[in-house]
């Protein structure tokens, strides 16, 4: 049987303000509220169009922007391949002058530094061996300015790599910049293109070129300074090159080169150029480097002196020869290399040996004179790296004999190897003579000295023997600095005297047959010296190390680059 049906819920009440009356419409916004919507359509129509507008805007600055006026006036350069030859004047920032002010030039520069200084301007340090030159890029707005500066241009010169090579066209203005070697003048740069981009570099080169008293007072500061060694530098040698002290010391010894064949074509000598491979050992067997040639050893020449003394024997009277001296000899020193270049010379004597010394002695005051007058900027550029005191000389050069220097060093309390008093006989070693130089410079004011009349025992087999004192020899060192720099002495030109000498030292005459038969045919007297090019520049500026006056030095542990 099914449930009743239950009745219906009773429909809500509606209140009666709420419910229209029968045949009424119901009641829609009133005009206020239709007033406040409509404007606020309207507003939302504005806001609308500006926006729109605004997007437009914003699109075209954007396009305008994107359009760079400045283009053409930087960016990377195809392949140097020589495409064209425009004939152009290209500038060097060491000859810049006062009448250079305002004119518009070209040239090309390492980049060595960059600045930014706010979002206008960015300074550039543009360098040309040893001169650094300031170069401003200011952002400009003239679309019709051929030479206008974007900000995209600005933008391109602070990602160029540092020690990349660029290309540069601007205006030379007056200025006052400390910051670089040239402080009277800057360039307004308009055009900027890199040539050669360089790749990441072991190190910069204001690391490598700052002074240990730089780094020194940077650690006082509280400023940690990256140090450059000296195998690094030598590792990475074309960047350290780079450095202005290194491009001042080889311009100074490129001007030693010339000064000292200036000086000798002067006394009418002849240059010479002697082979550095040879069939015997002419010198000291144990320190010669030994070489595959063909089927048999050959042996690179220790000195050019059998050359130079055959050219004697043929009547040449007076020569020299700038060239290369290898040493084979296990020398880990800061003054030994294996490979070095010397300056000999070699000459026929009328009278004394003392011809050959005194040629000698003005050939290297006409050096450290010619080295004063030249190269002033570049001696400050090198002391800027490596501080010294000037090299001092007397008006007439101090000559001693070994016998007098013996005496003072022994009146000093010097001692040999062995912690004895120094001996007569004896030669000087290293510490000794640096310990002269220093007593020589405290007594006579000078760094450049002679010492004259060694004990024979002490010098090579070919040297003439004193008239007098068959114990001494008519042989002579050159000092600068207190370190010997030159060698040399009156040579034997007597061939059976210079076999007996060869006997007496126990060595065999037919292994220097070579050597002795130049003088078979007659050789006048003569004598000469060889100078060490890199000890030279080495003692002068005082550089510490004779790697640093060698520009690829080879020593028994260096081979490479």
């Amino acid at each position: 049987m099914s449930e009743p049906t239950k009745p219906a819920a009773p429909a809500a009440e509606v209140p009666a303000a709420a419910a229209p009356a029968e045949g009424e419409a119901a009641a829609g916004p009133s005009k206020s509220e239709l007033k406040k919507q409509a404007k606020a359509a309207e507003k939302a129509k504005k806001a609308a169009e500006r926006a729109a507008r605004e997007e437009e805007e914003k699109k075209k600055r954007e396009a305008a922007a994107a359009v760079d006026h400045a283009a053409q006036n930087y960016g990377k350069l195809p392949l140097h391949q020589s495409q064209e030859r425009l004939g152009r004047e290209w500038l060097s920032f060491e000859k810049l002058t006062d009448a250079d002010v305002g004119k518009e030039v070209v040239f090309r520069a390492r980049l060595h530094n960059m600045r930014p200084q706010g979002a206008k301007i960015v300074f550039l340090q543009l360098r040309q061996q040893i001169e650094t030159l300031q170069g401003v890029l200011v952002a400009s707005s003239s679309e019709s300015d051929p030479h206008q500066v974007s900000k995209q241009m600005l933008k391109y010169a602070q990602q160029i790599p540092a020690e990349s090579i660029v290309v540069v066209e601007g205006v030379i203005k007056k200025a006052e910049v400390k910051s670089c070697t040239i402080q009277n003048y800057e360039v307004g740069i308009y055009k900027l293109h890199t040539l050669v981009e360089a790749e990441p570099l072991p190190f910069s080169i204001e690391d490598a070129s700052r002074s240990e008293a730089d780094i020194e007072k940077g650690e006082k500061e509280g400023i940690q300074y990256s140090k450059v060694s000296l195998p690094t530098r030598l590792d990475n040698r074309v960047l350290d090159l780079r450095t202005p002290a290194n491009q001042a010391i080889f311009r100074i010894q490129s001007g030693i080169c010339q000064l000292f064949r200036d000086h000798l074509n002067g006394e009418e000598f002849i240059e010479i150029h002697s082979p550095k491979l040879q069939g015997a050992a002419t010198e000291s067997g144990a320190s010669v480097f030994k070489v595959q040639y063909f089927k048999e050893t050959a042996f690179l020449a220790q000195s050019p002196q059998l050359a130079k003394q055959m050219c004697i024997a043929a009547d040449f009277g007076k020569v020299y020869e700038i060239g290369p001296v290898f040493r084979a000899e296990n020398s880990n020193t800061y003054r030994h290399l294996t490979e070095f270049n010397g300056l000999d010379l070699e000459m026929a004597i009328t009278e004394h040996y003392h011809e050959v010394v005194d040629v000698l002695d003005n050939l290297l005051i006409s050096i450290f004179k010619g080295l004063e007058a030249k190269f002033e900027k570049e001696i400050e550029a090198v002391r800027k790296q490596f501080p010294c005191d000037k090299f001092t000389y007397l008006d007439k050069t101090l000559r001693l004999t070994h016998k007098e220097v013996v005496k003072m060093l022994q009146e000093a309390g010097a001692k040999d190897s062995e912690g004895n008093l120094i001996g007569d006989q004896e030669d000087l070693s290293t510490e000794n003579e640096r310990f002269l130089g220093k007593l020589i410079k405290e007594k006579y004011n000078t760094d450049y000295f002679i010492v004259d009349k060694f004990p024979l025992a002490i010098r090579p087999f070919y040297t003439m023997p004193d008239p007098t004192d068959p114990t001494v020899s008519n042989s002579y060192d050159f000092f600068m600095r207190g370190e010997e720099i030159l060698s040399g002495a009156q040579r034997i030109h007597d061939p059976n005297f210079l076999v007996q000498r060869i006997k007496e030292l126990g060595a065999d005459p037919a292994s220097l047959e070579d050597y002795v038969s130049a003088f078979r045919l007659g050789a006048p007297p003569h004598g000469g010296g060889g100078i060490g090019l890199e000890r030279v520049l080495f003692f002068y500026l005082n550089l510490q190390n004779i790697r640093r006056g060698s520009l690829f030095p080879r020593d028994p542990a260096r081979l490479r680059p």
